[in-house]
């Protein structure tokens, strides 16, 4: 047993390796619409996934480079494109994914007993490329950490800009296919075209989109808050609080009659709720809730089954913080709510339109991020010796993360980090929603909601 929640350094016997696709691959360049190339989106996705019987590397390998000839442009790599150097595009070179095998002296019961909270060792899992930018790294990155107990963990880096969360847990599920199902067809076949998101001729801004901001001039007054950087100068700590299918009715509770509500906006109606609680920010500072939306059947025509890229678009909910902390829930479900409803295939024309101009940004400066991975089906990875006993990612961040519970459907874990001196607080306001608890201005629980459920 561990008696330190930092774990040991991996064992590497061998350099890490280049996986290419295993026939030949179309070469050309990729372009990549306004949605992939945001400068918000320019880091890679890492996932972790703890598995109780280890898979041969050989076969994982195998696999992988059968499967990168359907995905070819994840064996490329990342440019400026030559028109434009703020517009990247992927060179589709077949140059290879990294591949890295490790061993660990550890055990999966030893993972699991830390499991619910990532901390900085758990970055050992995944092999570090030496770049010198962004664009250097490789588009997928692969390691295999095998465990003493005869487990594994698998770690995966896919870059943010060629593949969402449905883009990349589509890839993941392929490659489980293949390694289980040697001889089959993909599930779904990638359609790899990103022209079906171009912009319009000539650009078409016929909306207004909170969730972005113009890059201001070196010479203009600063921001009254900017409150992604005050929480990034801060030593900060990852929570996790897990809610129950019985814990997420109790949410909802408050919201009935009047209002029907989804779990995922409910719980992002709390959370932002708690977060902006436990920081003590001014009464008269706005705070957005940024939140990711699946447009592709939102789109007129709909973006093609196996569709990749990025085909989400962050829906922003946004009040003074005194609304915040004083209005009941089901005023901040209504809020999620209308940000969920404005995204129209006209609204997200008019953003790809506004992206064209790129001093145009995702606005941080005020903004809690929440993205859903509890949908994606990544809890169900099987690389032909069963499911994974825990999935989530390498590291926690000031992103807030919805997360799958092994073995408990429909449970959601919340995940994201804050700073130390508010953890205490945060937590607080997460657990403490009954009804008798300022009651958030419901009169319709009748303080009959239940407290039986214990915290993880």
């Amino acid at each position: 047993m561990l008696t330190s929640p930092d774990l040991p350094d991996c064992f590497y016997p061998n350099q890490p390796t280049l996986i290419t696709p295993n026939t030949p691959t179309p070469t050309h360049s990729l372009y990549l619409s306004n949605l992939d190339d945001q400068k918000f989106l320019r880091f890679s996705i890492k996932y972790l996934f703890l598995f109780k019987k280890s898979v041969s590397s050989d076969t994982l390998k195998y696999s992988l480079s059968r499967l990168l000839v359907d995905y070819y442009p994840l064996a490329g790599r990342l440019r400026a494109s030559s028109e434009d150097d703020q517009k990247l595009e992927v060179d589709c070179n077949g140059e290879g994914a990294v591949f890295a095998q490790a061993f660990m002296d550890v055990t999966a019961e030893d993972f699991l007993a830390l499991s619910t909270k990532p901390n900085r060792s758990w970055r050992k899992l995944l092999y570090r490329v030496d770049a010198r930018s962004f664009l250097d790294v490789p588009p997928l990155v692969v390691q295999i950490t095998n465990l003493r107990c005869g487990g594994m963990i698998l770690c995966t880096a896919i870059n943010h800009c060629l593949c969402d969360g449905i883009g990349t847990s589509q890839f993941l599920n392929a490659w489980a296919n293949l390694t289980t199902k040697t001889t089959a067809d993909l599930p779904i076949n990638p359609f790899h075209a990103r022209h079906v998101l171009k912009p319009r001729t000539p650009p078409k801004v016929t909306f207004t989109h909170p969730q972005y901001s113009k890059t201001t001039p070196k010479d203009s007054p600063p921001l009254q808050l900017d409150l992604n950087q005050y929480l990034q100068s801060q030593p900060l700590e990852p929570t996790s609080l897990t809610f129950t299918p019985s814990l997420v009715l109790h949410l909802k509770r408050q919201c009935l009659p009047s209002l029907k509500c989804t779990t995922f906006e409910v719980l992002a109606a709390h959370t932002w709720r708690s977060w902006v609680k436990s920081l003590d920010l001014g009464p008269t500072i706005r705070v957005k809730l940024l939140f990711s939306i699946n447009v592709r059947k939102r789109l007129k025509p709909e973006l093609p089954q196996g569709y990749y890229g990025n085909g989400f678009m962050l829906g922003c909910a946004e009040a003074q913080v005194k609304e915040l902390v004083t209005a009941n829930l089901r005023h901040m479900v209504k809020l999620v709510q209308q940000a969920k409803s404005s995204v129209t295939d006209g609204y997200v024309k008019s953003a790809i339109d506004l992206l064209e101009d790129k001093t145009v940004k995702t606005d941080l400066s005020t903004s809690l991020v929440i993205s859903q991975w509890s949908k994606l089906g990544l809890e169900d990875l099987d690389f032909g010796e069963g499911n994974p006993v825990h999935m989530g990612p390498v590291t926690s961040d000031i992103y807030c993360l919805f997360l799958p519970v092994i073995d408990q459907f429909d449970a959601v874990r919340v995940q994201v980090s804050v700073p130390e001196s508010v953890v205490d607080k945060f937590e607080f306001y997460m657990k403490n929603f009954s009804c008798g608890e300022e009651n958030y201005g419901d009169d319709n629980c009748n303080g009959h909601c239940e407290e039986e459920n214990t915290w993880s």
